[in-house]
């Protein structure tokens, strides 16, 4: 059968057919298409799948380890800096090993398109000592699917799959297969104490760890997703190319034939054979990747060439950014660089909260104040609320990454810098803001939190928010004394209430929380009512 689908609903649809048994998520530009595929789909609709939205990324992987441990096939999504959070479990599964193929599906982001940084997930695997598969098109996405699993239950290893922006929101055609295979049963593993790691136990399951390697380094030179491409005969360049990038390659070749050997690369570790051949017939070696000089990096000493080796490192290719057609060619001296030019009848847009959002409202009161206290004294987060940083509002002054914002206000607080204010919203504080919160109770900290409710995880596209309706008992439950839980609605005619009780929060010397709640506008007609059903606190005026 032929479809028509992004990379990210060739990764979801490949898991499916490959006998996925259940997928948990975080929702993250460019990943969050992967899980929303699957829970639409009848499978998950009619309960052969289990696909849930987590509390956040490492919480998401441990549910799929969990049911990989019961003998199902498990997945897990997430972008890039999600598996920033997971990485406790992720490294610590390689370790342990899994029971049912567990595959970890990482989309990174090249350009930061809608992410903080630009970092390259390939590290993880490399550190973890788990195979890695790197698809170029969307065929090869779904197609690796199967494999990933069938590696991952070979291996007894989690396998992590690669996706980047370009690869995940771009469409083609997709061949699928007519019939899915079964769901594992369930079993358990036979040697259950190598899923305990204490340091007796885990020290044995490191050295199979490493015993496993070389196994893993001959499935990447034997699998077929790593291959030798033979050029038309100029030897003085040979080329290693990565996952999409080998687009990039092509289309600079789409009229004539490949004259440089080349090696492509969809499967880590790198297949030596493979390399030293290229490295031994050729003069130069170009590397060609998506995302850091991951691949470069190593075969400077790889294999003792590394006078050989040019790329992003030696400025034959940008270092920041994704590539193009036109930067590959630059690098194999076909065309002098061409810089991207936008259109003039493109208008630039920039970011902007939506019209009508209750963060407009919530913004305008805390700029009200900042003439007060002065500039540097909110800290805020990832979230559709972290547009508070641009005009006109230049409210928020920090946005390092999800959570951060109570431990640095607690921080400033503590230096003796007042006022010290956190603005989170409601899905960000139960992803990773509570453990915030709750050290700042214990040490009495005087820092005001400002949740910004709006009853989703608004930025990625509506998810339900895991705080729904909880977030006053959640905190209540934290240690914040009741007195200093406020609700308040952001909306015009509340303005001079709610800007009242944010000064009054704000002198008090301890931990306060605000709850600005009103929900996203954007939302379907079935989340309102959800919201509705939930959130049933009257807010905290007088009367």
């Amino acid at each position: 059968m032929k479809k028509i689908l992004l990379g990210n609903e060739a990764i979801a649809q490949g898991a499916i057919d490959a006998g996925l048994s259940g997928v948990y998520a975080y929702p993250g530009t460019p990943s969050t298409e992967i899980t929303e595929y699957i829970i639409n789909s009848p499978e998950a609709r009619n309960g052969e799948i289990v696909a849930s939205w987590a509390a956040n990324e490492k919480v998401a992987y441990e549910e799929a380890l969990g049911m990989s441990f019961v003998g199902k096939r498990a997945m897990s999504v997430m972008k890039h800096v999600g598996l920033n959070v997971a990485a406790d479990a992720f490294v610590n599964s390689a370790i342990s090993g899994v029971h049912g193929g567990l595959v970890l599906v990482v989309a990174d982001d090249p350009s930061q398109h809608s992410s903080q940084n630009e970092q390259d997930s390939r590290f993880y695997g490399k550190f973890a000592m788990v195979p890695v598969l790197e698809p170029s098109n969307q065929q090869e996405a779904y197609d690796m699917m199967a494999y990933a699993f069938d590696l991952s239950e070979k291996s007894g290893l989690p396998v992590m799959v690669r996706s980047v922006t370009r690869l995940s929101h771009s469409r083609s055609i997709v061949r699928t297969k007519d019939e899915k295979r079964p769901q594992n049963p369930l079993r358990t593993p036979e040697d259950s104490k190598r899923f305990v790691l204490v340091p007796s136990y885990a020290r044995k399951q490191y050295a199979k760890l490493i015993e496993k390697q070389k196994m893993l380094e001959e499935e990447s030179e034997t699998s077929g997703w790593n291959t030798f491409i033979e050029g038309t005969g100029d030897r003085s360049l040979g080329i290693v190319v990565s996952g999409i990038a080998y687009n990039y390659l092509m289309e600079n070749f789409a009229d004539r034939p490949l004259p440089y050997d080349t090696v492509k690369i969809n499967q880590y570790p790198l297949p030596r054979k493979m390399l030293r051949k290229l490295f031994e017939r050729n003069e130069k070696i170009l590397i060609i990747e998506e995302g850091y000089p991951f691949i470069e990096e190593m075969l400077g000493d790889y294999l003792g060439f590394s006078d050989k080796v040019i790329g992003k490192l030696t400025g034959h290719l940008p270092r920041t950014g994704e590539l193009n057609p036109n930067a590959v060619a630059a690098a194999l001296g076909l065309e002098e660089p061409r810089p991207y030019e936008i259109p003039e009848f493109v208008a630039p847009r920039p970011p902007q909260l939506c019209p009508g959002c209750g963060h407009i409202d919530m913004y305008n009161e805390i700029k009200s104040l900042i003439p007060e206290w002065g500039d540097n004294h909110v800290f805020s987060d990832i979230g559709c609320y972290s547009l508070g940083v641009v005009e006109p509002f230049d409210a928020i002054d920090t946005i390092i990454d999800m959570g951060a914002s109570i431990p640095m206000a607690k921080g400033a607080a503590d230096a003796g810098w007042r006022p010290a204010i956190a603005v989170i919203g409601d899905s960000t504080f139960t992803h990773s803001g509570m453990t915030g919160l709750l050290d700042a109770v214990w040490h009495k900290s005087p820092i005001t939190v400002i949740i910004a409710d709006n009853s989703a995880v608004a930025m990625t596209g509506g998810q339900p928010s895991t705080a729904l309706g909880r977030l006053y008992e959640i905190a209540k439950g934290l240690g914040v004394e009741e007195e200093h839980i406020k609700v308040v609605i952001p909306l015009k005619k509340y303005f001079d209430k709610n800007v009242e009780i944010l000064k009054k929060e704000i002198e008090y010397p301890g931990p306060s929380v605000i709850i600005y709640q009103r929900p996203c506008v954007t939302m379907s007609a079935e989340m309102k009512e959800m919201a509705r059903k939930f959130n049933t606190l009257e807010p905290s005026y007088d009367k």
